[in-house]
């Protein structure tokens, strides 16, 4: 079941909680542990809504499509999991900290398939800009020429040589992306029917009527523990080398990318984290909120960098190591290298774009 990857860092796509009574916490302007009572058991009853959709689906003809309501049990599993993380002092410490671990075994799970399917789109719609060849599985986008295209792209390759290798490159990486997008469906089907799933489906069931709060928990203010996720963030942020990405090229993590290590670029690391510290943030400012925050533009902004960055570090990733398969011809070599040149280019856009953006609502407050 094809899956949202990154889903998007976006704002807007909070879900709406309960409604609260006239004179709850909430309604007083008082956020305190009923308010993060409320907010998980809107999260569980979602979770219960898109498993049900999610299993109707697969039984019946013209039922909704699988791939919404495994976004939909992603989603609320995202926020439960953060949840349970920023405000686990309001939590049974032993509920939370073993429930956890599993809600992000399911979300990586369930997101697997899609992040193929989205990274191998990706990579022949920029070979497509690249070198104009055009692949039997490109999408229909690909004639635009818009879809994947970089904020700041890298100087055109020479398309005579690149056009020889670039249909054996889109080849390549269509039998690994594809093959390992079919792993990642098998993997997320047997997780589905595990007895591991049923134990937090069962959980989150429970969620969904009884939130295992601490004694002090319903007068508790939520209010310190959101802005500790946002102080967080903000040092991740501050600890970023933006001044490398105020660069237009950055040869360092080109150069570590075509090289046969096939680990990560250390320098991605430290943005990922920032991606996942907004997301924190943005949770608890929906748990705040009753699920319905205010949009925030440089939030919005700033997520959908981060997930440009993130989606570019994946597929230049994914080029190097096809890049890597033995006994490939040169002319393919070539073309993957000059693929992977252009997301590290991508990488590059999406951090300057976080940084003005950042640093542009940094100056005017």
């Amino acid at each position: 079941m094809a899956q949202q990857h990154l889903e998007p860092t976006d704002p807007l796509s909070g879900h709406v909680g309960t409604s609260p009574a006239p004179g709850s916490a909430r309604a007083a302007g008082a956020a305190a542990g009923d308010a993060l009572a409320d907010y998980l058991r809107s999260q569980a009853t979602e979770f219960l809504r898109a498993l049900r959709q999610h299993r109707e689906s697969g039984a019946a003809a013209g039922a909704e499509d699988p791939a919404d309501a495994a976004r939909a049990l992603r989603r609320s599993v995202r926020r439960i999991s953060a949840s349970l993380h920023t405000f686990r002092p309001l939590l049974d410490p032993d509920w939370s900290e073993s429930l956890r671990p599993e809600l992000a075994w399911l979300s990586g799970t369930l997101g697997m398939e899609h992040a193929y399917e989205s990274r191998l789109e990706r990579l022949l719609l920029a070979l497509h800009r690249l070198s104009g060849a055009v692949f039997p599985t490109q999408p229909a986008s690909a004639a635009v020429g818009t879809a994947g295209s970089p904020a700041h792209p890298a100087s055109a390759p020479d398309r005579g040589n690149l056009t020889v290798g670039a249909a054996k490159a889109g080849a390549l990486l269509d039998r690994q992306l594809t093959l390992a997008r079919t792993r990642a469906h098998s993997t997320a089907l047997q997780a589905l029917g595990s007895s591991r799933f049923h134990a937090v489906a069962d959980n989150i069931a429970v969620l969904a009527s009884e939130v295992p709060l601490t004694k002090t928990a319903l007068t508790t203010d939520l209010h310190p523990m959101a802005g500790a996720a946002q102080e967080r963030l903000e040092d991740a942020v501050t600890a970023l080398p933006l001044v490398t990405a105020g660069h237009p090229y950055n040869a360092e993590a080109l150069i570590h990318g075509l090289s046969p290590d096939p680990s990560p670029h250390p320098q991605d690391a430290p943005w990922h984290q920032v991606r996942l510290l907004l997301r924190l943030h943005r949770y608890a400012r929906e748990v705040l909120t009753g699920g319905n925050p205010p949009v925030e533009v440089r939030l919005l902004t700033a997520g959908q960098a981060l997930d440009r960055h993130r989606d570019a570090s994946e597929a230049a990733a994914a080029a190097a190591a096809a890049a890597r398969t033995p006994r490939i011809a040169p002319a393919t070599a070539y073309a993957l290298g000059v693929l992977h040149a252009d997301q590290r280019h991508e990488v590059e856009a999406a951090r300057f774009a976080f940084q003005q953006c950042w640093q542009k609502q940094t100056v005017s407050t």
